[in-house]
């Protein structure tokens, strides 16, 4: 076997042990599900009639809970957004449970690919968020959101929240690398989750004031978010989908980078 195949075949291994580790332990898993739907939840049923009509002049009156059914779909987008960072936690805590509990140690004893241990956890905890992705949408789906997306948007959407994914995973892994307790791993990683909301997932970025306006626009989730409000809703994306695959591959790098330095310098502790 090629030193490739080797390394392969390892990372299978390791990520047949995080996915055991989620069906065993499902508390975080569900936890960090229950944030992104609750949120949704409360937008669409609590604040939907007020933000809905302050936002080009949308009507409340939705689904039965005072919501507005188009306030839903302007919402929905952003907190399907939100599920994606929401899953950078579990990474992040199962990542530093490894490393603080010495099983690392004994992993770097034995003869399996150095690179197998992050490459499980990644793709791991990608797979377990588009699971979690998948179920929000199910629910926003439920509750009155209705996207008029193609077969070949929907496959667009799934790409840049695979994307999106991908890159916030990687940041974790860093995060859970250079966390010194699991508990200082889950807080960190906290303002991901909640960045999503200091840009358009929830109102417009005209409506905010200057200062706040200007960093919204600006950092990296709100071109996500109007990208996939206009793949799902035909709304106007203009530049926002370039904006965002760059965004997805500076943090994707990034956070490879970070975290393959971050597992080196562990190694000579």
């Amino acid at each position: 076997m090629t030193a490739l195949s080797y390394a392969a075949r390892d990372s299978l291994t390791m990520l047949r042990r995080n996915l055991k580790h989620a069906q065993r332990y499902p508390s975080m898993t569900a936890s960090v599900v229950a944030m992104p739907v609750l949120m949704l939840l409360l937008f669409n049923y609590a604040f939907g009639g007020a933000l809905g009509a302050g936002i080009g002049g949308m009507s409340g009156g939705g689904t039965g809970g005072g919501g507005s059914d188009r306030y839903i779909d302007y919402v929905a987008p952003g907190i399907i957004l939100m599920a994606a960072t929401s899953g950078a936690l579990v990474t992040a805590v199962g990542i530093c449970v490894d490393m603080t509990e010495g099983i690392v140690n004994r992993f770097r004893t034995m003869a399996i690919s150095r690179a197998s241990f992050l490459t499980g956890h990644v793709v791991g905890s990608v797979i377990q968020t588009l699971i979690s992705i998948a179920f929000v949408i199910v629910i926003a789906l439920l509750i009155g959101f209705r996207p008029d997306a193609t077969p070949v948007e929907w496959l667009a959407v799934a790409g840049l929240l695979a994307l999106v994914t991908l890159a916030l995973t990687w940041v974790a892994a860093a995060i859970g690398l250079m966390a010194k307790t699991p508990e200082s791993a889950s807080n960190i990683p906290l303002p991901l989750q909640f960045l999503p909301f200091m840009g358009s997932a929830i109102v417009p970025t005209e409506s905010m004031p200057d200062g706040l306006r200007w960093f919204a626009e600006y950092q990296p989730f709100t071109p996500v978010i109007e990208t996939l409000r206009g793949l799902l809703m035909g709304t106007e994306i203009g530049n926002s989908a370039l904006i965002s695959l760059v965004w997805c591959a500076a943090l994707a790098v990034g956070g490879y980078l970070w975290a393959r330095t971050a597992y080196q310098r562990s190694a000579r502790r």
